[in-house]
């Protein structure tokens, strides 16, 4: 890319473009980044003058990508989400002096996110005794609920545990899983041909899914029975059956991704929130910037891929722009 191609690019100019391809609205991303229609207007055409391509089609409600701008926010994309780590970075707190530390993570993130984050973790506590365990989220709730951990990164549950404080990281949806090729235009009723294969009723999961079945009226057979991810996703891949399961949890898949169709989850959408739960004794900041490194993963190891590969989850798999911590749900 020529030099004097750089020099007309500007970050509020990306920003403006990663929002309004989100939005397809001026007045939306106006109001979403506390502009002017005008401005975010004007950020648009200095933008498209300085790449020499189009990259909005002006002429659809809501406003598209052309060809080019959905090209461009992959980039664009990479290059904020690398700003925003490494602005994130140089705020880290100095933890040397931290003298414990307790964690537990969620078992969806065991491969990609948590060997990262304990490699941060560790480098910049180098005085702390660390505990790092990976397990479900119920378990894990219920190690925050009785102190045995200090921060917990997992599936939110109905209620929170008592005391512990919110930090919201992503929203994972939940979506249809069958075999490659199959036909799903008759919706769940349809695939009478197949065998549901159902979560373990423990885990979040499965008492959100049996939930969301018992409202839509479905009463299936319990063939199948499973806490595992990847031998679930090995039984729809080989054919055997049908899933209801999460972006996070079909990207885990591995080898039998390939042989997978997803598609969206008829119905209300619905989803699991996955959220970093602080204990009361954990209120200050620390908390929030581990929040903010684990969102800078998730982006990078499933958000990112998730909607390349499934572009109908849009807005819908994004990590959560708002670092600030919330208390529990009664």
């Amino acid at each position: 890319m020529p030099d004097t191609l750089l020099k007309g690019l500007t970050l509020r100019g990306l920003e403006v473009f990663e929002m309004l391809a989100r939005t397809g609205s001026v007045a939306v991303t106006a109001d979403r980044l506390g502009l002017s229609a005008p401005a975010v207007s004007q950020q648009m055409r200095n933008l498209s003058q300085t790449l020499g391509v189009d990259l909005i089609d002006h002429s659809r409600r809501p406003m598209v990508l052309t060809p080019a701008g959905r090209l461009f926010l992959g980039r664009a994309e990479a290059a904020l989400q690398a700003l925003r780590a490494g602005q994130r970075g140089l705020n880290m707190l100095d933890l040397a002096d931290l003298s414990a530390l307790s964690m537990g993570v969620i078992e969806d993130f065991e491969n990609e996110v948590t060997p990262h984050l304990a490699t941060d973790l560790a480098d910049a506590m180098s005085q702390c005794a660390f505990r790092l365990v990976t397990g479900a989220s119920h378990a894990l709730h219920a190690q925050i609920a009785r102190r045995d951990l200090d921060i917990a990164i997992c599936a939110a549950g109905h209620p929170d545990p008592s005391g512990s404080m919110v930090h919201p990281l992503i929203d994972d949806p939940y979506i249809l899983a069958v075999p490659k090729g199959i036909d799903v235009s008759g919706g769940l009723a349809g695939l009478t041909g197949l065998t549901f294969l159902r979560r373990d009723p423990d885990q979040v999961m499965g008492q959100q899914i049996e939930r969301y079945l018992a409202a839509s009226g479905l009463s299936l057979p319990n063939r199948f029975e499973m806490d595992s991810n990847q031998s679930i996703s090995a039984l729809v891949a080989g054919g055997t059956g049908w899933t209801i399961t999460t972006p996070l949890s079909l990207l885990r898949a591995g080898r039998f991704a390939g042989a997978i169709d997803a598609h969206p989850l008829p119905g209300a959408p619905m989803s699991r929130r996955i959220v970093l739960y602080a204990t009361e004794d954990w209120t200050g900041p620390i908390p929030a910037q581990i929040a903010g490194r684990a969102r800078d993963l998730i982006e990078d190891h499933f958000a990112a891929p998730g909607r390349a590969r499934m572009p109908w989850l849009a807005d819908c798999f994004r990590v959560k722009t708002d670092g600030s911590a919330a208390a529990p749900e009664a």
